[in-house]
Formats: C-alpha cells, sequence, structure tokens
C-alpha cells in the first residue's frame, strides 16, 4: 500500500473529531475507524459497548490470538477543533486534532497487518477511552493481554522516534480532611481548622517522593473553606503519584493510607489507589531486543529507547505479565498540544518494522518470547 493512501487514511480518522467524554463522537468515530479497518483488513471488527463507550476488537486468523495489537480512537481534542487546527500535509509534516496521539497509529496498525498470513492469531484492539484512563475498557485490555504472549502498543513514539521501553505507574489519591467551623474573628481558637491540616498533610505527602528512584508524590488541586471570616470545617486536595516500580507503588499507597491528623480534632479520609502499574524495562526488554534487529533487517535505523513518566494501555498489558512495547506508533511530536504533527517520511519505515515485528513473534514457537532473544538479521 502506498504513503498516499496512508495519509488518506489519517485524514478520514482525524476528520471525524472524537473527544473522550463525547459518547456520541466517540461512537461516530468509531464508525469511522470500523470503515476503515475494514477496508484495509478485509475483517470487520466486533463492536464492544461498555458503559456507553465504543470500542473496536478485529480477530485477524483461524488460531487462537497470540499477539495483541493495541490502540485508541479517542482524542482530548473537543468538537470544533477542526475548524482551528485543520487537517494538513504541507512541507513533509501531517497536521490535525489527534494526528499523533494516535490516529496516525491506528493507520499503521491496519496497513501493518494487512499483509498477515491469514492463519495468523492477532487481536488488534481499539478502544475509545485511554485518554480519559480507560474506565470501561481496562478489564477488556487485561483479558486480551493474559490471552496474548506478546502486545505491542501502537501509541506515538518519544523523541526522535524512540520506542517506550519504559512508563511509570500512576496513583491517583484525593485527601480529605474535616475540621470544625468557628467565627474566625470571635473565636477561632473553637474550630479545628481543615486548611491548617491540609497544610500538614500535604508536606508529609509531598515528602513520600524519592528523586533517586523516580518516584514523584505532588499535592496538585486543592480546595478549603467557604467564607473569609469562617475556620474552614472541610478541604481536600489531590495527589498525582508516578512511580518506576510495583514495590515503590505500594510503599506509597501504605503511606498514604497510613496519615494520621496532626491537629486535635481533625478527621483525615484518604481515596483513591493505584490506577495504572508500572510498564518496567524487564517487561519490554525482550521485544526491542527483537525489534531493533529486525530494523537492522530492514535496512532502518537501530531504533532508541526510552523511558517516559506518561502512562498508557500498555501499563495494564505489563500489570498482568505480558511482555509490552510501546511507542510503536507515528513520529511526530506535540502530544494533545497546537502543534501536533506527524513526520510523513517515518510512516512507511515504522508500518514495515511493525509488520516484520507481528510476523516474526508469530514465527517463533508459543510462549518464546521472553525467552528466544532477539531475532537475527
Amino acid at each position: 500500500m502506498t504513503l498516499e493512501e496512508m495519509l488518506d487514511d489519517v485524514r478520514e480518522l482525524v476528520g471525524c473529531e472524537s473527544p473522550s467524554a463525547d459518547l456520541e463522537a466517540v461512537a461516530r468515530s468509531a464508525d469511522v475507524v470500523a470503515r476503515v479497518g475494514t477496508r484495509r483488513l478485509g475483517v470487520e471488527p466486533e463492536r464492544i459497548v461498555i458503559d456507553g463507550r465504543t470500542h473496536l476488537r478485529w480477530r485477524l486468523g483461524a488460531g487462537p490470538s497470540r499477539v495483541l495489537v493495541l490502540g485508541h480512537h479517542d482524542t482530548v481534542w473537543p468538537i470544533g477543533s477542526l475548524a482551528t487546527h485543520p487537517c494538513t500535509v504541507e512541507d513533509g509534516v501531517l497536521r490535525g486534532p489527534g494526528c499523533f496521539d494516535m490516529l496516525a497509529g491506528l493507520v499503521m496498525a491496519f496497513h501493518a497487518l494487512a499483509g498477515l498470513d491469514r492463519s495468523a492469531g492477532v487481536t488488534l484492539l481499539v478502544t475509545g477511552d485511554e485518554e480519559l484512563g480507560s474506565p470501561s475498557s481496562r478489564d477488556l485490555i487485561e483479558e486480551e493481554a493474559r490471552a496474548a504472549e506478546a502486545t505491542l502498543v501502537l501509541e506515538a513514539s518519544a523523541d526522535g522516534g524512540a520506542l517506550k521501553t519504559e512508563r511509570k505507574g500512576v496513583s491517583l489519591y484525593d485527601v480529605r480532611v474535616t475540621g470544625r467551623a468557628a467565627h474566625a474573628g470571635l473565636e477561632p481558637e473553637a474550630g479545628v481548622n481543615a486548611t491548617i491540616e491540609l497544610a500538614h498533610q500535604a508536606i508529609a505527602v509531598a515528602a513520600l517522593g524519592r528523586p533517586e528512584l523516580g518516584t514523584t508524590v505532588t499535592p496538585t488541586a486543592s480546595r478549603a473553606g467557604t467564607t473569609t471570616n469562617t475556620v474552614p470545617a472541610e478541604g481536600s486536595f489531590s495527589v498525582d503519584v508516578r512511580v518506576r516500580t510495583l514495590e515503590e507503588q505500594d510503599r506509597v499507597d501504605a503511606a498514604m493510607r497510613a496519615l494520621r491528623p496532626v491537629l486535635p480534632g481533625a478527621v483525615i479520609d484518604v481515596g483513591g489507589g493505584p490506577n495504572r502499574p508500572p510498564l518496567e524495562a524487564t517487561m519490554s526488554a525482550a521485544l526491542f531486543e527483537r525489534a531493533s534487529a529486525l530494523a537492522v533487517r530492514l535496512g532502518l535505523p537501530a531504533p532508541t529507547s526510552a523511558a517516559v513518566g506518561g502512562a498508557s494501555d500498555g501499563n495494564f498489558t505489563a500489570g498482568v505479565g505480558t511482555p509490552t512495547l510501546d511507542g510503536l506508533g507515528a513520529v511526530g511530536g506535540g502530544a494533545h498540544a497546537d502543534d501536533e504533527h506527524v513526520l510523513v517520511d517515518e510512516l512507511p519505515g515504522r508500518t514495515a518494522l511493525l509488520a516484520a515485528l507481528v510476523a516474526d513473534l508469530l514465527a517463533q514457537p508459543t510462549n518464546s518470547v521472553l525467552t528466544a532473544g532477539a531475532a537475527r538479521p
């Protein structure tokens, strides 16, 4: 298939806006993705609607599914974004809402899988709520990953086209404090000041970070009180946690659960917890080695690797123990930003590498991803 056909497919996907929170928009997008995918793969997908959110699943081949190819079709861009950010291709750069994250990656998947032997066992899963944290699709993703020997994630590349071999795990918390109201001028001593308690707790929470291990624990949005002359009776703040290992995720979780009030009479309640497990380097090492060897065989530049702080659905697949390689999608930049773009000349080579990686995995003995080592040029 030609590069122009790929660009036409990307334009078609970008032309249907798909903000994650708009269920109707996501359903319309699923229709377009299904149409483009069916045109390339020759097989219609199964539509899976969970909590009103539309996901698509292609089963390719008659045999058991051994490789899971994973992507999403929802974006962060609101309806109307095309009016100010039209889809264009100029001077080798494709622009448009969601093109980099990650609609071009879906097109790459369609074109890479189109040439597969139809006896192959591949599942292509395209979800519709990744940008929200995959609330409805997580169980589906994990179920598919448990049945697969490897997961290949078509999220956009890291800087310079690097494959994402590590992703930090994410935990999200809400620390709520209950104090006691009192008049701030007449008898502040009669109150229990929730703002002061929140300050104590925010300092304690921030101290849980371990920069030397890549662990960040960050108090973020906060609120407290009702009026300027009232001792605040309640308040809360959110906490964003990023970790490189499950051990650190567990340590921070235990510490968050162990928070205790400083002020007499204050009450603390901690909600939330781990949201996504980390994609640790051990879960991607063999796949990265295999992809590197295949790139040499194809005459492509050897890929580089990157550890990133952002999470993806690849965190879930690695979390259930399935070898996972992420960042196999488009090369470009500006995800979620005004300058979101894809480098057109990189699309054919990246797609060829994906096709070769899938074919190589299917040619290996069952359950050999972590033990067979790289394919040799």
